[in-house]
């Protein structure tokens, strides 16, 4: 008698398989996943969220696979990145029916990703074989996720957020963040997804795979958490991250630039006692050379204290020359440096397609918004230590924050969030320090104009963190590190080149599969 092994199909997704139910269930599951992120912090729901969608994305057509990822995405970005909103209609000056056609815009875009991923994986392994199906949930279908994270961060300058590795910053998994970084962390998340669905409707064969898939996952990421891959260096450093908390479309005002710079230096002259003073992102409301007597007379009262500051600042070159987002550093032995910001947020701090899209800035009403970018990432020497510098957005980029490894034995960010109020956006952006931190094994300090200021160790746990909304000076000791994480001495290239071997392979086997 011939016995017919029932597919995944037959279990889970072939409830799903058709109709407004698994479309409605695509959207659903989108809308959920940014729960996984700080400040829910629902991690299950990385693993859930892609295992429901995996579920619906099996034995359908390429166009139903489309329609699904396409509604996905609209329920992860249109919750997930709702900020957006906030950014352009509170203090972008863009008026309301702007702000929403832009916004939506915005996240129909990135709904893209997961649409393109879901008919690229439907019209390239179409095989009903239930083997196929099958090796489509072992490996295929998280690796194509993964795949399309990675592109999504470089593709257009890039857009990493919502990795699926950021959510798991405080969970079993991100004792992998050191090795193979965040998208190796997502890997994880994605496969686990897949053995989910695999747990629930393969045959026992397959389950049993699966369930030793996750122990092996899991498990080993437990092991890595307890490696410790830097070492400490020097002496811990006394460190003060100011919030001067000054709301954005007060900032740029020319009557508050000096009540501006007296907030940042009595709160810098009561913290003299600190080795490290950081000011936030353009925190100083002017160019650079327009106060050069201000910079001149603090750092000589932080040369007679013994303390070092990095301040946030628009540098111009001379003779009306490009200007820069950029750090400098006050105070100490070495002589003034400068940091410029190297990747640049499209659309606020340059217009990309300048010919094409002239128009469009005017909308946001963005003080000096045509930056030049800045093309060195070498650490700066400030109160002893080689700090590596991040501005804003760059802390997004893993590949670009490991660029001042091994040299930096500290990380600093400098950032202001105030573009978006009280939304879920600083909390999302903390937690992708925190990773960076993580995957570099550095310390993170982060000072930010309105929050989250907060400092971070090398495992990119918090240690303090400022409230937010409040002019605070935020107090605390770190010890400097060196040496080099895995990630840090191979960033995204490892996981990026198994994805694609897994894809190429899985493809090539499936090949050989009779369909029936």
């Amino acid at each position: 008698m011939n016995v017919v092994t029932p597919s995944p199909g037959r279990g889970i997704a072939a409830l799903l398989h058709g109709g407004w139910r698994g479309h409605l269930l695509a959207l659903l599951a989108g809308a959920i996943l940014p729960l996984a992120y700080a400040p829910f912090d629902f991690i299950f729901l990385a693993v859930l969220a892609p295992a429901l969608l995996f579920a619906l994305w099996l034995q359908v057509s390429p166009r139903q696979a489309l329609v699904r990822g396409y509604l996905f995405g609209v329920g992860m970005f249109g919750v997930g990145v709702s900020w957006v909103f906030v950014s352009m209609y509170e203090n972008g000056g863009v008026g309301l029916a702007m702000s929403l056609f832009l916004t939506s815009v915005f996240v129909l875009f990135l709904s893209l990703f997961p649409a393109v991923l879901g008919y690229g994986l439907a019209r390239l392994l179409p095989w009903p074989h239930p083997a196929a199906q099958r090796l489509k949930l072992l490996l295929l279908f998280p690796v194509g996720w993964v795949l399309w994270e990675w592109v999504r961060g470089w593709f257009f300058t890039g857009f990493p957020w919502l990795a699926l590795g950021y959510s798991q910053i405080d969970g079993p998994l991100a004792g992998i963040a050191p090795v193979l970084g965040v998208y190796g962390v997502s890997l994880a998340a994605a496969l686990s997804a897949g053995w989910l669905v695999l747990l629930l409707c393969g045959g026992w064969v397959w389950r049993s795979a699966a369930a030793l898939g996750l122990a092996i996952v899991w498990g080993g990421a437990v092991a890595l958490n307890n490696l410790s891959w830097v070492q400490p260096i020097g002496q811990p450093l006394k460190v003060s991250l100011l919030q001067g908390n000054i709301p954005q479309d007060l900032k740029w005002l020319w009557d508050l630039r000096d009540p501006t710079l007296e907030l940042y230096t009595n709160l810098t002259r009561a913290s003299w006692d600190s080795d490290l003073i950081v000011w936030p992102e353009t925190a100083v409301p002017a160019l650079y050379h327009e106060v050069a007597d201000f910079f001149d007379s603090l750092a000589a009262e932080a040369n007679q204290h013994g303390s070092a500051l990095l301040m946030g600042v628009i540098y111009q070159e001379p003779n009306d020359g490009p200007y820069y987002n950029s750090v400098v550093s006050v105070g100490g032995a070495t002589p003034r440096q400068f940091y410029h910001k190297r990747h640049l947020v499209p659309f606020t701090e340059y217009l990309p397609l300048e010919g094409v899209l002239g128009g469009l800035v005017k909308f946001m009403q963005v003080p000096m918004s045509d930056f030049s970018a800045g093309d060195n990432a070498a650490p700066l020497a400030v109160a002893g230590q080689r700090v590596g510098i991040s501005i804003c957005y760059e802390d997004a980029f893993g590949e670009e924050t490991i660029e001042a490894l091994p040299e930096a034995t500290l990380l600093v960010n400098v950032t202001n969030d105030a573009w978006f109020g009280h939304s879920i956006a600083p909390q999302q952006h903390l937690q992708m320090a925190r990773m960076r931190a993580l995957e570099a094994g550095r310390p993170l300090l982060r000072a930010t104009n309105t929050g989250l200021t907060a400092v971070m160790d090398e495992r990119g746990r918090v240690l303090s963190q400022a409230p937010q909304f409040e002019v605070y000076a935020l107090h605390d000791t770190v010890q400097p590190m060196q040496g080099l994480t895995p990630y840090g001495r191979f960033g995204n290239m490892p996981v990026v080149t198994a994805v694609l071997i897994i894809m190429v392979g899985g493809w090539l086997i499936l090949r050989r599969v009779k369909p029936r």
